[in-house]
């Protein structure tokens, strides 16, 4: 068996996804995106598949290693995520060759069903407690928002108290026994960050996310020292390599790889093993479509110390379509009680509706993120 043909798929809201094809007629899918660089993923998943064209699919290890050090140039969000993509398609082809979904040849199961959580409040939050209620009688158990919207480097009291506030309201609405996370997004500068984490402890989110940028995380163990709050980071971190730094430093209770991202099923599989050795939990990144979604769970349901998913229906950013518009059957995502059952399908689990992803990339997407600016002009992190 050899990979014949590479596809690639550009499809509303962002999303890219490439489909592989061996000889014998096996199907892999797999989504190597960069939000708001899609082109440049897809140039960069086109040139790999000069060497792949003609490889046996089986050889994922080895294809890995060809794709992320034969290249001379490596890591970082371009190469990374297109290989991610390609990652995914071969273990689905294998999965599907030999009948068992990719968890199976991973270790096995080690639970039943994975614990997801929902998105409240956009870009720049508000609303939180309506959507948060919402979304508890949907059945979810666990909600995540972004903590603040721009902030300057030395910002004010006033913005400062609106974020608590906001998560107040949350936890009002809510109660105590629902997880809430709040996600910094990057946007927040050390002093600020050291700040607004004091303030909302007594709140005890779920966790604090990218309290600073991923440039920056040397700074995590001074910020949240003497604080009680879980901090999670790693959704703009690539391979086990940077994940080993932000381990060995410490002060990071749980690490976000994003699978389209940081090389794959079987890369964060050996980053999620990396980080139990240090006894720290995984919660996989996944704003993104369909099949990114079903490989995180795949990850999810053999890995230990994963304890909960993120997932995108709903999100502010899918405009246009959503995460089950691409999928024959939808319900294999069927969340009850706040959770996702096991998938049983070989593969990643789930199968797409090819004339959809054909119809809608017809349409295309040209997504880009916006550009935020402080009141005096200066450029801040979205």
């Amino acid at each position: 068996m050899i990979i014949k043909s590479m596809e690639l798929f550009q499809v509303p809201p962002r999303w890219l996804f490439l489909k592989v094809t061996t000889d014998d007629g096996i199907v892999g899918w797999g989504e190597p995106i960069v939000e708001g660089k899609a082109d440049t993923v897809r140039a960069a998943v086109e040139e790999m598949s000069d060497y792949l064209i003609g490889k046996d699919p089986g050889h994922i290890e080895d294809l890995w290693q060809v794709l992320y050090r034969g290249g001379f140039y490596r890591g970082g969000p371009i190469l990374t995520s297109a290989i991610s993509g390609i990652e995914q398609a071969l273990w689905d082809i294998k999965g599907k060759r030999l009948g068992v979904p990719v968890y199976e040849l991973l270790g096995g199961p080690v639970r039943d069903k994975m614990r997801v959580y929902a998105w409240i409040g956009g870009d720049k939050p508000s609303d939180v407690a309506e959507e948060a209620r919402k979304k508890m009688a949907e059945g979810y158990t666990a909600v995540k928002m972004n903590g603040t919207a721009e902030m300057e480097w030395i910002d004010s009291p006033l913005k400062v108290q609106e974020a608590v506030e906001r998560l107040a309201a949350v936890r009002e609405a809510i109660g105590w026994d629902k997880g809430i996370g709040v996600d910094f997004h990057g946007r927040v500068h050390k002093t600020m960050a050291k700040v607004l984490i004091k303030e909302m402890e007594p709140l005890k989110p779920m966790f604090i996310e990218e309290p600073v940028l991923p440039e920056n995380n040397e700074v995590i163990p001074e910020i949240t020292k003497g604080i009680s709050i879980p901090i999670a980071t790693g959704e703009r971190m690539y391979t086990r390599w940077d994940f080993k730094r932000l381990l060995m430093q410490g002060g990071v209770d749980i690490i976000q790889p994003d699978l389209s991202h940081a090389g794959g099923i079987w890369e964060v599989r050996k980053i999620a093993a990396m980080a139990e050795a240090f006894d720290v939990a995984v919660a996989p990144h996944c704003p993104l479509g369909p099949i990114a979604l079903a490989a995180s769970l795949q990850l999810d349901f053999c890995t230990p110390n994963a304890f909960i998913q993120e997932q995108s229906l709903g999100i502010h950013y899918n405009q246009g379509s959503d995460l089950l518009d691409y999928l024959t059957d939808p319900a294999v995502f069927h969340y009850q009680d706040g959770f996702v059952r096991r998938l049983a399908a070989p593969g990643l689990g789930v199968e797409i509706n090819e004339s959809k992803v054909r119809e809608m990339a017809a349409a295309g997407h040209r997504w880009r993120n916006p550009v935020w600016r402080n009141e005096d002009g200066t450029v801040t992190e979205w």
